[in-house]
C-alpha cells in the first residue's frame, strides 16, 4: 500500500477545525493524504465499481444514477493510516464525549444523469428537535477525484444541525441559509455531522465521482443499516487500540453480498 499521510496538524489547527465543525456542522482538512494513496484507492475503486455494476445487487441505488457501495476490508482499503489517521482522530477525540467506533466504509457515487437529492438529514435527533443533539455521529469523507462544480459536489447548509428541522428547512428554502457546495482536491478530508441539512448534486460529466465515507459513532449507537466485515488475519494483525476502534464482524473469509444501504434520509 502507498504511504498515506501527507501532512500533520498542530493542536491549534485541530482546535480550529473542531470550532468549525461545532459551529457549521462541517470542517475541511486540506491535503491530508498523499496523491499516490488516493490514486491507488481510485484505481481499486474503479475496478470494484465496474465489477459491481455487472452483478445483481452489487450497488445500492440512492435515487437516479446515484449509487452506494461498501468497500471490502482488503488492501488498499484496509489501511490504518486512513481509518485511524492521526488528524482525523485528532478531531474526533476532541468532539466525541465518549468512546467511539468506526461502523461504515463505503463510497457514494453519482454518475452522469444524477439529479439533486431531496434536502435531508441522515440521522434523527437523539430525542426531539426541541433539544439540541450533541455530535454523536460523524461522517468522514474524502474524494478519489477532484470535486468540481460539474461532477456533483456535496452541498450542505451550515449551522442547521443545531436547529429544528422545520426551522432549518424554512431558512434554506427562503435563501436565508444557502446550500453551499464543497469543492475538494484528492487528499482533502471533510468531517461533517449527518444532522445538518445536505444533499448530493448532479454529476454532469461522463465519469463517476466517488466520495469515500467512513462513519464513526459513539459506542452505544445502534447502526443496523451498515456493517464492517474484517478478515481474521487482518484484524489480529492490528494493535489493540485499532481493534477497539472497529465495530466489525471478524470473519474467516470475505463474502460478496447484496448492498442494502438505501434508507438513509430523514
Amino acid at each position: 500500500m502507498a504511504g498515506a499521510i501527507k501532512r500533520s496538524f498542530s493542536d491549534a489547527e485541530l482546535d480550529g477545525l473542531v470550532a468549525d465543525l461545532n459551529r457549521d456542522g462541517i470542517c475541511t482538512l486540506r491535503g491530508v493524504f498523499e496523491p499516490a494513496l488516493v490514486e491507488e484507492w481510485r484505481l481499486a475503486f474503479q475496478r470494484l465499481f465496474e465489477e459491481r455494476q455487472g452483478r445483481p445487487g452489487g450497488l445500492a441505488p440512492r435515487e437516479k444514477n446515484r449509487y452506494y457501495l461498501t468497500l471490502p476490508w482488503a488492501p488498499p482499503f484496509a489501511n490504518p493510516e486512513v481509518f485511524a489517521n492521526p488528524a482525523v482522530l485528532g478531531v474526533l477525540n476532541r468532539v466525541f464525549a465518549q468512546e467511539y467506533v468506526l461502523v461504515q466504509l463505503g463510497v457514494d457515487v453519482p454518475v452522469q444523469g444524477s439529479e439533486h437529492q431531496e434536502i435531508h438529514r441522515d440521522y434523527r435527533p437523539l430525542f426531539t428537535d426541541d433539544i439540541v443533539t450533541p455530535l454523536y455521529a460523524l461522517a468522514v469523507n474524502f474524494p478519489l477525484v477532484e470535486v468540481t462544480v460539474e461532477n456533483g459536489p456535496f452541498q450542505q447548509a451550515r449551522g442547521t444541525h443545531v436547529m429544528r428541522r422545520d426551522e432549518a428547512l424554512e431558512k434554506v428554502r427562503s435563501g436565508e441559509i444557502p446550500m453551499e457546495s464543497f469543492y475538494m482536491q484528492p487528499g482533502d478530508v471533510a468531517i461533517r455531522t449527518p444532522l445538518a441539512l445536505h444533499r448530493g448534486s448532479p454529476n454532469l460529466t461522463d465519469r463517476p465521482r466517488p466520495m469515500v465515507v467512513m462513519g464513526y459513532v459513539m459506542h452505544w449507537l445502534h447502526t443496523p443499516q451498515v456493517d464492517v466485515n474484517v478478515p481474521r488475519a487482518l484484524y489480529e494483525g492490528l494493535p489493540e487500540e485499532q481493534q477497539k476502534l472497529l465495530r466489525c464482524n471478524v470473519v474467516d473469509h470475505l463474502e460478496e453480498k447484496a448492498e442494502t444501504y438505501v434508507n438513509f434520509k430523514y
